[in-house]
C-alpha cells in the first residue's frame, strides 16, 4: 500500500505541477501522509517538487527573460521572508496558521470561481508585488505554503498564462530548493528517504510532462480559472488534513 500511494501521489502531484506550475505538495501529501511519517513525507515532496518544477521553468524561460524585474520583485523579498518565517515558528502555532490559510484559500477560490468575470488589475504594482513575495517567503518558512499568496495575487492579473507561470514556477522552485537544502543540512535525507525519492521522482517527472502538454492547449482566461479552482480544491484538502 505504501508504494501504491507513493506512486499515486507522485502522479497526481506531478500532473498538477506540469499543468499549473505549482501544487505538487498540496496534492501529493494528501496521499503520502497516510503512509509516511510527516517529516519524511515533507522531505520527499520538497525534493520531488523542486526537480519536477525545473521542467516548467524551461517551458516559460522566454517569458522569464522578457520580464526579469517582475520575477525579482516577488523573489528577492521572499528570500528575506523565509528566515523570518522560520524564526516566527518559536511563537506561532503552525497548525493554527495552516488552518487559517486553508479557510482563506477556500473563501478566495469559492468567491472568484462563482464570478462570471475575473478582476483585471493591469496597472504596475511593484510595491504590492514585493509585499506579496515577502509574505510568501514568510509563509514558506513558517508553514511550507510559500506559493499561496503569490498564486492568489497573480490570478488577479490579466497576464498571459506564460507570464503568470514565469512568476509562480521559479518562485516556488527557488523557495523549495532552499527548503530542501535546509532539510539536507539537518540530516533529513536518509538512505530510506532517497529510496522513496528514487521511486516518486520519475513518476512525477513523466506526469508533469502530461500536465505541460495540457497547459500548452489552455486558453489564457481558462488558465486563470484553473489556478483559482486549484486554490479552492487545495484549501479544502488542507483544511481536511489539518482539522482531522
Amino acid at each position: 500500500m505504501t508504494w501504491v500511494l507513493l506512486i499515486l501521489g507522485a502522479a497526481i502531484g506531478g500532473f498538477v505541477n506540469g499543468l499549473a506550475g505549482f501544487g505538487t505538495a498540496m496534492f501529493a501529501l494528501s496521499f503520502w501522509l497516510q503512509v509516511l511519517p510527516p517529516a519524511q513525507a515533507v522531505a520527499v515532496v520538497v525534493m520531488v517538487s523542486t526537480v519536477t518544477g525545473l521542467q516548467g521553468i524551461w517551458l516559460v524561460r522566454h517569458a522569464i527573460l522578457d520580464h526579469p524585474r517582475r520575477l525579482a520583485r516577488f523573489l528577492l523579498p521572499a528570500l528575506v521572508g523565509i528566515p523570518l518565517g522560520v524564526m516566527a515558528l518559536s511563537w506561532l502555532e503552525p497548525r493554527g496558521l495552516r488552518l487559517t490559510i486553508a479557510v482563506v484559500m477556500l473563501a478566495y477560490g469559492g468567491f472568484f470561481s462563482l464570478r462570471r468575470t475575473l478582476p483585471a488589475l493591469d496597472r504596475p504594482t511593484p510595491l504590492i508585488d514585493a509585499l506579496v513575495g515577502f509574505v510568501g517567503g514568510v509563509m514558506g518558512g513558517a508553514a511550507s505554503l510559500s506559493g499561496v499568496v503569490p498564486t492568489m495575487w497573480c490570478a488577479m492579473r490579466p497576464w498571459p498564462k506564460a507570464e503568470t507561470r514565469a512568476v509562480l514556477q521559479p518562485f516556488n522552485v527557488t523557495v523549495l530548493a532552499l527548503t530542501a537544502a535546509t532539510f539536507a543540512l539537518r540530516g533529513a535525507y536518509t538512505p530510506d528517504t532517497f529510496v522513496l525519492i528514487a521511486v516518486a521522482l520519475p513518476v512525477s517527472i513523466l506526469s508533469a510532462q502530461a500536465g505541460i502538454t495540457a497547459f500548452r492547449h489552455l486558453p489564457d482566461p481558462l488558465f486563470r480559472r484553473l489556478i483559482i479552482g486549484l486554490m479552492l480544491v487545495s484549501g479544502g484538502a488542507l483544511l481536511l488534513r489539518e482539522a482531522f
